[in-house]
Formats: structure tokens, sequence, C-alpha cells
């Protein structure tokens, strides 16, 4: 186990991330406040100290997720696609594909809390304020490809993502994630039917670009 933590803010976060980790390993039945403590190693009755009700142990996890999955995504560092979209399509498929490999427990701990959102009302709050500033920054991405109902295409853009991560995460798919190629080749058309262009095929190095 790492070094305890030593503040409030270090302590909650540990909670939180052990949270995420008992959602994905054993789903939400396994997530409960001795689980936590043991599994991170902490005293008991250290994660009733962070989050006295299984409600605020959830908005927590919620948080934290939120958090986290902003990090591994880093939208707002992606390139600016008024500068041409070869190099944004380079890295919305390396971040889609990062997201399907190195981060599959978090996308398990969201269907988790996806699911109990939809049984507690007073958690899809919570969970919904955190998914917006994801919605924020995809419509400003729209916008700046040139979208002339970004609101839409936004939404277009999230769903594809969301149904690809569960067919590969948890579905039928979940054994042969497709290749970074493949990522950008959907994301390519998925683009260029949005705008209306046809999807032309990645430049070559040192090749010139059409006018």
């Amino acid at each position: 186990m790492s070094e305890r933590p030593t503040t409030p803010a270090a302590r909650a976060d540990l909670v939180a991330d052990t949270a995420l980790a008992l959602l994905a390993e054993r789903g939400m039945r396994g997530l409960t406040h001795r689980a936590v403590d043991e599994t991170a190693g902490l005293p008991q009755g250290s994660t009733s100290n962070v989050a006295r009700t299984r409600q605020a142990l959830l908005e927590l996890a919620v948080r934290r997720l939120a958090d986290r999955e902003e990090r591994v995504l880093a939208l707002q560092d992606l390139p600016d696609p008024r500068e041409g979209t070869d190099a944004l399509l380079d890295a919305l498929a390396l971040t889609v594909h990062r997201t399907l490999t190195r981060n599959r427990d978090l996308t398990l701990a969201r269907y988790e809390l996806a699911l109990e959102a939809t049984r507690r009302p007073e958690l899809r709050a919570h969970f919904d304020a955190a998914g917006a500033r994801f919605r924020t920054q995809l419509t400003a991405l729209a916008t700046a490809l040139g979208s002339p109902t970004p609101d839409r295409h936004a939404l277009t853009l999230i769903a594809w993502a969301d149904g690809l991560l569960f067919s590969c995460v948890a579905g039928s798919y979940h054994a042969e994630p497709p290749t970074i190629p493949d990522l950008r080749t959907a994301l390519r058309e998925i683009i260029a039917g949005m705008l209306g262009t046809r999807p032309a095929p990645r430049s070559a190095p040192g090749s010139a670009t059409p006018s």
C-alpha cells in the first residue's frame, strides 16, 4: 500500500480512488465503507470520516471519476482543428485508445455509477453535473470544426464514443479493441459526415496539401 495520506484532501482522493477501483472490480454491491478502509489500508472508520453516508461516498466517487477522466481525455489540450484535422484525429484516436486499454477500470466504474444514478435521483444530479464539462468541451470542439449544429454533433461524438467503449469494455468486442489507426479512420468518417465533406485520406509526410 502507498504511503498513508497526511492531509484531508489526500485522504479524500485515496478514498475516492479506492471506491472507483472497488466498483470496477466488485460492482456496486462490493462498495462499502469497510471495504474501502480495508482495501486502502486505512484504520477502520476512516472512510466514514470522509464520506459519512453511502450517498456521500458515491458523490465523492463521481467527482473523482470526472477529474480523472478529464485528465485522461485532456480535451482542452487537443490541437486546434482550424489548423488542420490530421493532428486532431491523431490525438483523438490516441485518447480513445488509451481509455479503452490503460483506463478500462475507470470506464467500468463509470458504468456502475451511471446505472446507480438511474435509481438515485440525488446522485443523478451530481453525475449529470460531472458529465456537463465534457459536453461543453465537445460542443466547443464541434464549433471549432465548423459544425453548423455543434450541440447535435457533440451528442453524435459522445454517443459514438460511449457505444464504442461499452462494446469494447463490457460488450462483445471486449477481446478485440480497435487499433489506433482503426479509431482514426472511424473518427475521420464521423467528422466528415458531420461537416458534409468527403473523408480525405491522411496526407503522407512531406506531401503537398491540395488547395
